[in-house]
């Protein structure tokens, strides 16, 4: 039995609250458990600058931030440098929300995501890449409403979930006192046909078997089709 009483493969309770701010094209408030994270998407009507001139195509973009109190020690506020780890987050968000866009069809224009961590309780990332897809696809929702796309972009939706090894066993949707003792620590980005995206996992102390990541995936993938049937 885990620390919340959670089976092994049971994910945390998990809940969107869309269209949650009035003035962001799309908007939702992401809980996973006691982990909560505000996104919201934007647009400008442009391509980035360093996109070259001839490229017919638009760009997905990411910006992350643990708010002041989400945690259990006040965080700083990252106001001229982001860490590494926010960077890195960032990077993944990013990332993975291209995967699942056709952005010659988005046309030349920036969308962009931010994931603003409200409260922090383990798989901040995942709750924001899984916001960041209901968020794109409110704004592309609008911006067919509005005429100025004629076509969805979206190819297919996409999930993400954290999962380990803790206490010697494979387990799903890790959270906090879970994710500091984990022997094995990952994050799994899936599409809703099982392409995987993304699939960090990394050993914390010991080298972890091919059957224990094997594991790890099968109880990732069960989760994500989980949470896609929620959007």
């Amino acid at each position: 039995m885990r620390i919340d009483g959670r089976a092994n493969n049971e994910i945390r309770k998990i809940t969107f609250t869309k269209n949650y701010v009035k003035h962001a094209k799309g908007s939702v408030l992401v809980e996973f458990g006691d982990t909560k994270v505000l996104v919201c998407a934007s647009v400008e009507e442009s391509k980035p600058k360093w996109m070259p001139k001839d490229e017919k195509r638009g760009w997905v973009t990411a910006e992350y931030s643990l708010l002041p109190a989400s945690t259990n020690v006040r965080c700083q506020r990252e106001r001229t440098k982001l860490s590494g780890r926010t960077q890195e987050i960032q990077r993944l968000i990013g990332r993975s929300l291209r995967a699942c866009v056709d952005l010659e069809k988005l046309g030349e224009r920036t969308i962009t995501i931010d994931a603003d961590v409200i409260q922090a309780d383990g798989g901040t990332r995942v709750a924001s890449i899984c916001g960041g897809y209901i968020a794109l696809c409110e704004l592309i929702q609008k911006l067919k409403e509005e005429g100025l796309l004629p076509e969805n972009p979206i190819i297919e939706p996409i999930a993400a979930i954290s999962a380990g090894i803790v206490d010697g066993n494979a387990v799903v949707d890790l959270c906090y006192d879970e994710d500091s003792s984990a022997q094995v620590d990952s994050n799994i980005v899936l599409t809703r046909s099982g392409k995987i995206i993304e699939f960090q996992s990394t050993a914390e102390g010991d080298p972890f078997s091919k059957e224990q990541m094997d594991e790890i995936f099968s109880l990732a993938k069960n989760a994500i089709n989980e949470i896609i049937s929620m959007y």
